[in-house]
């Protein structure tokens, strides 16, 4: 699959874009393209922060998923507004990442610098099934409607 993605930012030629972290690292590191340090409040609502990249997904069943960098949300706390960022294969606008400080209010706030990597992008296929209503499922597969730790949590469970 050939992905095309337009620069907005121009400063992502500088910063290297694109990055993985490693040569075999499914997320795509995405910058933050913004003008001056942001500082992320505890609890504070999120903020939209621009990662300075258009894509045109050329297959209509692929999308992008805009997720944090594991280290800085367990570490430090910063972690997206909406958990995941899905991007459709037919979106053209700029690519965003809502942040969010997760930290406790009164607890630490978190200093995003231009060109700080924030987010990470992956890419995955996606299908999307014809749906038939009904009254009765046509088969049962055992476990029925029990949900919510009906499997128990234990080794012998």
């Amino acid at each position: 699959m050939k992905l095309q993605v337009k620069i907005i930012d121009p400063r992502l030629k500088n910063w290297g874009f694109p990055r993985y972290g490693s040569g075999a690292a499914a997320g795509m590191d995405l910058f933050a393209c913004i003008p001056d340090v942001l500082k992320l409040k505890p609890a504070a609502p999120p903020q939209l922060i621009s990662s300075g990249i258009a894509l045109n997904i050329s297959d209509e069943c692929v999308f992008a998923l805009v997720v944090p960098r594991s280290g800085l949300a367990h570490s430090e706390g910063l972690v997206l507004g909406n958990s995941v960022g899905v991007i459709d294969p037919d979106y053209r606008g700029a690519c965003m990442i809502s942040a969010w400080n997760r930290n406790p209010p009164g607890g630490r706030s978190i200093l995003i610098r231009p060109g700080d990597r924030i987010a990470q992008m992956i890419f995955l296929p996606f299908i999307r099934p014809e749906y038939e209503v009904t009254d009765e499922f046509s088969s049962d597969q055992g476990r029925g409607d029990q949900g919510f730790g009906s499997s128990g949590v234990g080794p012998d469970e």
